[in-house]
């Protein structure tokens, strides 16, 4: 069985499947919105859960319709409007907010099936707030986002504890907006902020425009350092753990002594080549070796019948066994480790004929 996390990963690439086959907007409820109603844990066959077609008076407008109402001990709790998957949002909040208005529902849920805005009255009570607290598309949902997303399961629903982080999310979600906005064209505000701190004299258009293209320039230096820093942390962090699996391999080493197999240095560098070379074909955990007295295996998911190679190292002279689609064997003599490169294309091939 799927967790919520795996199932809402699994709606987003249903949902990338089926989009351009859906003309409609029922269409779009049908094949998009009621699974995505069903991933939060509610059924959408049952009444006193999901009332499609909720009515909902507006005025002097009687039986105006909201397609979904979630209810909760029998009350509307979330209001859903649903649009087309293709129609554009922004243009369709105002009825959303005409019906939260008049209901006793917490949460308005504005959808096309892609993209969902969740909104509440963080501002205003019992008037929908004119931005949503919480946004993502379903194609490209992001783990954070799945952790707001599931205190709106049937199973964890609880309103003081959603209202209680819904402002921070909201504000969040704002400022990260603003931020990439400057990012990619600071404002005139943002960047007289920056230059008072950092210039003496009087800040003219002319000095404005300079400071306008320098703060554009440091901002994108500083991402890229940023990157750069974190991709060297992951590097170092791969480092230690390969030193680890070394350490690990020589005390391997010493209990195959036992066994009259020593494992030589050289085959595990040979070892560590051919993981390297194999790395873009296949998760380098896969890869494993195995030490026997007349050669050195390499092979996938720790099965012996899934030979990549074989390395034949000795003081006099060192070869390489590989294999064809049909596992035959051909041995060939290298002069050096390096040699091992020469075989890039043998190995991959191996690799896609294990697979």
């Amino acid at each position: 069985m799927l967790d919520f996390k795996d199932s809402v990963k699994s709606l987003g690439e249903r949902v990338h499947k089926l989009k351009d086959n859906i003309l409609t907007e029922e269409a779009t409820k049908n094949a998009l919105i009621m699974p995505f109603i069903q991933t939060l844990g509610y059924d959408v066959f049952n009444p006193l859960e999901v009332v499609p077609e909720f009515v909902s008076d507006i005025g002097t407008k009687k039986g105006e319709k909201i397609d979904y109402a979630i209810l909760r001990n029998s009350l509307p709790t979330i209001l859903i409007e649903c649009k087309h998957w293709a129609q554009n949002l922004d243009l369709h909040d105002g009825q959303l907010l005409r019906y939260f208005h008049v209901s006793k529902a917490k949460f308005g849920i504005l959808t096309n099936g892609i993209i969902y805005r969740f909104y509440s009255d963080l501002d205003e009570a019992n008037k929908m707030d004119d931005k949503p607290f919480l946004e993502f598309s379903i194609e490209d949902i992001t783990d954070i986002q799945i952790e707001e997303l599931k205190k709106f399961h049937h199973s964890y629903f609880d309103i003081e504890s959603i209202v209680n982080t819904a402002s921070e999310l909201k504000y969040t979600s704002q400022l990260k907006q603003q931020i990439s906005r400057e990012l990619s064209n600071p404002s005139e505000s943002f960047v007289r902020l920056l230059a008072s701190n950092v210039y003496t004299g009087r800040i003219t258009s002319s000095v404005l425009e300079n400071f306008t293209n320098l703060t554009k320039k440091s901002l994108n230096q500083f991402v890229s350092e940023l990157i750069t820093e974190r991709l060297k942390s992951a590097l170092n962090k791969e480092t230690e753990q390969q030193k680890t699996e070394a350490t690990s391999t020589l005390e391997n080493q010493e209990s195959a002594s036992q066994n009259k197999i020593v494992t030589t240095t050289e085959e595990i560098e040979a070892y560590y080549i051919v993981k390297g070379i194999l790395r873009q074909k296949v998760d380098s955990n896969r890869i494993y070796y195995r030490d026997a007295q007349s050669y050195f295996s390499v092979i996938l998911d720790d099965n012996n019948r899934k030979p990549i190679c074989r390395l034949y190292i000795s003081e006099k002279r060192k070869y390489i066994g590989v294999f064809d689609d049909q596992k035959k064997e051909s041995k060939q003599e290298i002069n050096t480790l390096d040699d091992i490169f020469n075989f890039s294309d043998q190995l991959s091939a191996t690799i896609d004929s294990l697979n």
